[in-house]
């Protein structure tokens, strides 16, 4: 038992196995082999090493942003001149990274809470049994007032008509207003910290700069028009009934070359349906809000009422793929994606047995040259053929023994000398 356990454990040490090989000269074979191995190179250096940069670490990033708007609008309706600015049209006013800027509106003063008719074609009555209390949106007294033939309700009075909406849009101006993006990354793997105010941008850079995708790709102010105008879609007819807008701050940075040449790239995208749609075939046009300004008169609380259209930005930072990442040489990826590869070649291996031992006219020849076959009882034959010649010589070697130890013993100088006399 001992000296079984130590032949195993020094046949597992100090032997080593080798798969047999057969070389088949078959051009057909060759060139399916070859064609398939160099189908797993290119997918391994163009797809994995070069598209995919399977050689390189990734690492995700802390974003922020901060936006400030300027820009005054003016509007006259009715012969009442107004200026709106900043505090007026940015909803919300903190600098978020998504904020919607008023651009056309429909405004009902003096409200307050008490009891008015309807509006008409909102809920039509020609009795009071047609305005039973609570049935409908609005909080209905149960009463049908005569003269407008519609339900008198509880509520904000008089009561908000926004079925014609402005139109060129009020706020038109707001075309010209600009934007200023402050855009800041942080890579903690890689210790980097990037800003969109890279090398080269200062005060007074920013101070006189606007964007402009070829002339000035880095510049951090956009003017609203520009925005929609990139984006593909009418600045009037999206401000008419207002819309979303996507900014997308794309960093896509190669941490391999110098940190300087991380910069970002910015792109525009239309969030609100298709520009070639037309109003018609949009189940849901625009894009609006309610907001009240409440104020106190001869102390009765009062409120002016707005019913606003903007367009509302959204600034979206990303690399690659959201979430933001960069990228960096690592030798464990690196031998990840070679591993992988090497293990990929063995398809070729595969996909050319079977057309050798499956397709081909000679496969059957092909078959008895790769596979070695062993039959039970052929191998009891010939072990029983070995026992038997083993058993011959060894009564031979016994035979012949017996005959040398029957000779009788003779004098080697004698015998010489005996020899030497029949020589002469």
């Amino acid at each position: 038992m001992k000296n079984q356990i130590t032949s195993a454990l020094s046949d597992f040490f100090f032997e080593y196995e080798t798969p047999r090989q057969v070389l088949v000269r078959n051009r057909r074979v060759g060139v399916v082999c070859r064609l398939i191995q160099l189908g797993v190179l290119v997918y391994i250096i163009g797809w994995v090493f070069i598209y995919e940069k399977g050689y390189q670490s990734t690492d995700t990033a802390v974003s922020s942003v901060l936006t400030k708007m300027k820009g005054v609008g003016y509007t006259n309706v009715s012969g009442i001149e107004t200026v709106w600015d900043v505090a007026d049209y940015v909803f919300p006013p903190q600098g978020d990274s998504s904020f919607v800027v008023m651009t056309n509106y429909i405004i009902t003063e003096g409200q307050k809470m008490g009891k008015c008719p309807e509006l008409k074609g909102m809920h039509d009555c020609t009795s009071n049994a047609d305005c039973v209390g609570g049935s409908f949106k609005r909080q209905m007294t149960g009463v049908c007032v005569n003269k407008t033939q519609t339900c008198e309700v509880l509520a904000w009075c008089p009561i908000e008509d926004d079925h014609t909406i402005p139109n060129p849009p009020l706020l038109i101006s707001a075309e010209n207003y600009t934007l200023f993006i402050k855009n800041s990354v942080t890579f903690p793997l890689f210790g980097v910290t990037r800003s969109n105010l890279v090398e080269g941008i200062d005060s007074n850079y920013i101070g006189k700069c606007l964007f402009h995708p070829k002339k000035e790709p880095l510049c951090p102010i956009f003017k609203l028009g520009d925005i929609v105008k990139l984006s593909g879609f009418s600045f009037e007819k999206l401000a008419q009934e207002g819309g979303a807008i996507g900014i997308v701050v794309d960093w896509t940075c190669n941490f391999d070359v110098d940190v300087k040449h991380c910069k970002p790239e910015y792109n525009f995208h239309g969030l609100y349906g298709n520009p070639s749609e037309t109003d018609s075939a949009s189940a849901s046009v625009g894009y609006n809000f309610r907001y009240a300004k409440h104020y106190m008169e001869d102390k009765i609380p009062k409120r002016t009422l707005l019913k606003v259209f903007g367009i509302r930005f959204d600034v979206i930072v990303k690399s690659l793929l959201c979430p933001l990442k960069a990228r960096k040489f690592d030798i464990i990826p690196t031998l990840t994606a070679i591993g992988s590869g090497v293990g990929i070649f063995g398809v070729a291996t595969v996909v050319c047995d079977l057309v050798l031992l499956y397709l081909l006219p000679k496969r059957e020849f092909y078959k008895n040259m790769k596979f070695k076959y062993t039959d039970t009882q052929t191998q009891q034959d010939n072990e029983s053929i070995d026992l038997d010649s083993n058993a011959y010589y060894t009564l031979e070697a016994n035979s012949r023994q017996v005959q040398d130890e029957d000779k009788p013993n003779q004098d080697p100088d004698s015998e010489a000398g005996s020899t030497e006399a029949e020589q002469k």
